[in-house]
């Protein structure tokens, strides 16, 4: 339970992936499979199901999925098809609750992603990269609400991103919130300390992260005109 004594993420989790980006092969990983399974795969997806119900509390339409393949937590197999770094496996986890209305494809909706590794974890909430209906969905509604856009990114809310270089074609330059127009990813994070992550409080710790990052997510649903 959120509650419990024993921490989520225990030591020989980290040490799997430490010992991972020193051993990046096949054969490595083959004869230590059985410690990935238990000591990695096994105690995110026991965290994704202890999350669950807090995270459906925020919207029931977020994804929340805990089996070991094709749900919430991400593959350790890289892709390397297309990519120099011919690296087998991830040393991080990723752990993704993404939007119902996104489908297959998972991204373009406003959902809450974890990253964990060794020397960070961070949650983050918000659309990445949208493409560009969305994007210009977006941009109206932060110039014709401006007021309700301050209020979902309020602080303690950190945005982080790319953003273009001159203000998006459509928007007046003068517009008090340009900067905001420019950005090209409408993204959160919050970062954990490392006692944090390996402590036993961590779930509602990432909870807590979740509702503070929520405004922006159900600010992105009613651009997108999903629910939320």
């Amino acid at each position: 339970m959120a509650g419990s004594k024993t921490a989520s993420f225990p030591p020989p989790f980290f040490a799997f992936l430490c010992e991972l980006s020193q051993n990046n092969d096949r054969a490595w990983f083959a004869e230590n499979k059985s410690r990935f399974e238990a000591e990695v795969q096994a105690r995110a997806l026991r965290f994704i199901a202890q999350a669950g119900p807090g995270l459906r509390s925020l919207s029931p339409h977020l994804t929340v999925d805990p089996k070991p393949f094709g749900g919430s937590l991400a593959r350790i197999y890289r892709d390397t098809r297309f990519s120099r770094d011919k690296r087998p496996y991830y040393t991080h986890v990723g752990i993704h609750f993404w939007h119902g209305a996104a489908g297959k494809a998972r991204f373009g909706l406003p959902g809450f992603f974890l990253h964990i590794d060794p020397d960070l974890t961070v949650a983050y909430a918000g659309v990445w990269r949208p493409e560009a209906a969305a994007l210009k969905a977006i941009r109206d509604r932060v110039a014709d609400r401006p007021g309700e856009w301050r209020k979902a990114t309020s602080n303690p809310i950190e945005l982080f991103g790319k953003s273009l270089k001159r203000p998006p074609s459509g928007y007046p330059a003068d517009h008090p919130l340009i900067e905001d127009l420019k950005r090209k990813d409408f993204v959160a994070r919050v970062a954990f300390a490392r006692g944090q992550v390996r402590g036993p409080r961590f779930t509602p710790a990432f909870l807590k992260a979740c509702r503070t990052m929520d405004p922006l997510n159900r600010f992105l649903a009613h651009a997108l005109q999903v629910g939320w």
